[in-house]
């Protein structure tokens, strides 16, 4: 999926370099307000995916703390590994699609030349 919008975030941001006369504007925001939708629903889910695997690190931290178990122990180093790359992936999909917001505004300013 990153790499997915990084390539369409690519392919809009060419598209507006060029300012191609004849285009039609308002059909590229439409489309480009669709793909908004399908990008923020996938970072909803991702943001609640990487909550709930966030509290499961923390309740697993937790209770390491009062009952200390080798295993317990390998649990919470595999749930942080795992993390990570959640959290990553989650601040790709978030300031990706604010980055969209920015270029759907510029698609409305010249759908409405």
């Amino acid at each position: 999926m990153g790499e997915k919008i990084k390539k369409y975030i690519k392919e809009i941001d060419e598209m507006l370099a060029k300012d191609e006369e004849g285009r039609d504007w308002e059909n590229e925001r439409k489309k480009h307000l669709v793909q908004i939708g399908f990008f923020a629903h996938e970072r909803l889910i991702h943001l609640i995916v990487t909550v709930l695997f966030a509290v499961v690190t923390i309740m697993v931290f937790l209770y390491l703390l009062t009952e200390f178990s080798i295993a317990v122990g390998i649990l919470l180093l595999l749930l942080l590994v795992l993390l990570i790359p959640y959290i990553k992936h989650y601040y790709l999909l978030e300031n990706s699609v604010q980055y969209m917001y920015e270029q759907y505004d510029e698609l409305v300013k010249r759908s409405e030349r």
